[in-house]
């Protein structure tokens, strides 16, 4: 293969290869607002926790 072919056939996409970067993309967007969205909560302090937070007490228990 010649090195026109290589480039003409690196050029062509398909949709399934275009969706999947686009969502690819899209992920990490998403990732890095979630990122900033706890970096905003966070108080300054590390973030020491494992694992899920305990749930709240419901509040209709009194």
């Amino acid at each position: 293969m010649s090195d026109k072919e290589e480039t003409k056939t690196r050029k062509i996409r398909t949709e399934a290869e275009i969706r999947a970067e686009r969502l690819a993309q899209t992920l990490r967007d998403n990732l890095q607002r979630r990122k900033q969205q706890a970096r905003a909560r966070r108080s300054g302090a590390a973030d020491e926790t494992t694992g899920l937070p305990a749930a709240k007490k419901d509040e209709s228990d009194g």
